[in-house]
Order: structure tokens, then C-alpha cells, then sequence
């Protein structure tokens, strides 16, 4: 194999692995991947520091019509308020690659407090490494992690694909099912849906 051939090569076993990496599937069942990352108030958040507790991680995008038909609804808002008062940890995060600085923290919080949400944190992964380790396909895509640091659940907040606020009351919400399950100390029966709502771009 000659010197060309050779940086081809590798230039395509690099590009082959970084794809794989970019949409890894995190398999149910096993230990959550952990992540530390900075968020809008300047703390960092390692998931390894929340064992022993449920962990819901959200993505999420402002701009996105799914995102915002879950949170005018006041949807996710409510759901984060119940978990977080059950002492589930939640993070919604933003993959958005570059975006970061105190002017997007500050949108960020604005548009928290005009949602009325209620997190326990808003991560901001401008440099995507916690969606490629998740696999983060959409927003909203969510993943919850039980109380011993394993994936118990991977996919969509609801049954009904659509950016329809009306649909909600109709759909079945997979996360509230997910979380009641693990509070009564019951499997989850749905743990692997399809999500939709806006592509998270690698």
C-alpha cells in the first residue's frame, strides 16, 4: 500500500469512526455513559455525582415547534416540576454546536423563566459531546437513568408524533409511564421508542 492509499485509508477508518461515534445508540440496560459539562450558571454537572438518584436528560431547542408545543403547553414544565419534587434529577440540555457564552446563557434563563420550567439545571453541550454519547437523535429527546446509573429508558416524550398541541391530552406519555414504573419500583415496559421532533445536527 503505497503513502496515498495509506492516508486514505486511514481518512476513511477516522471518518467511518467519528459517524459511528456521532450516532451511537446507548443500550438499555446498561450503565449510562457519564458526561460533565457546564451549565447556564456556571456549574458543572457530572452525572456520576447523581448515583443514586433518577436522572431525566431532555434535549431540547428553543426554536424548535416540538419543543415549544411541549413547553407553552406547559407539558414539560409540569412534568419537570413533579420529577424534580420526587427528587428526580433533570437536565435539559442544548446541543448546538458553538453556541455558548453569557449572552445564549442569558436567553437560555429568559426563556426558562417565560416557560415557567423548572429543571434542576440547563446544560449547554456546544461542543456535542454528550449527544454523541447518547445517540441524541431529536428535539425533544429524552433518555431516564435510574437510581444505580443504568439506561432504563431511550426515546419520544409521547405516542402522538406532531407538533399539535391538542394532541397532547390524546397521547400516552411515555416518560410519565417510565417514571411512575421506577417510583413503584416496577421495570419499565416501554423503554425504547422512536423520537421525533427536530434533528440535533452533528
Amino acid at each position: 500500500m503505497n503513502t496515498t492509499k495509506k492516508i486514505l485509508f486511514v481518512a476513511a477508518v477516522l471518518s467511518a469512526a467519528w459517524s459511528t461515534a456521532a450516532h451511537a445508540v446507548v443500550s438499555i440496560g446498561a450503565p449510562a455513559p457519564d458526561f460533565s459539562v457546564t451549565d447556564i450558571q456556571g456549574k458543572t454537572q457530572r452525572l456520576a455525582d447523581h448515583k443514586g438518584k433518577i436522572v431525566v436528560l431532555e434535549w431540547t431547542n428553543p426554536q424548535c415547534p416540538f419543543v415549544q408545543k411541549h413547553y407553552e403547553s406547559g407539558n414539560i414544565p409540569q412534568l419537570q416540576k413533579t420529577a424534580t419534587s420526587d427528587g428526580i434529577v433533570w437536565f435539559a440540555i442544548e446541543s448546538a454546536r458553538g453556541k455558548s457564552g453569557q449572552a445564549e446563557d442569558a436567553k437560555a434563563a429568559a426563556w426558562l423563566k417565560e416557560q415557567k420550567a423548572a429543571p434542576t439545571a440547563y446544560l449547554r453541550d456546544a461542543d456535542m459531546s454528550v449527544a454523541r454519547l447518547y445517540g441524541a437523535k431529536a428535539t425533544p429527546h429524552l433518555f431516564i437513568i435510574d437510581a444505580s446509573g443504568v439506561l432504563v429508558y431511550n426515546g419520544a416524550i409521547d405516542s402522538i408524533r406532531s407538533a399539535d398541541k391538542a394532541d397532547i391530552a390524546k397521547a400516552e406519555n411515555y416518560v410519565t409511564s417510565a417514571l411512575a414504573a421506577l417510583k413503584a419500583g416496577q421495570p419499565v415496559a416501554k423503554s425504547a421508542t422512536q423520537p421525533y421532533g427536530c434533528a440535533v445536527k452533528y
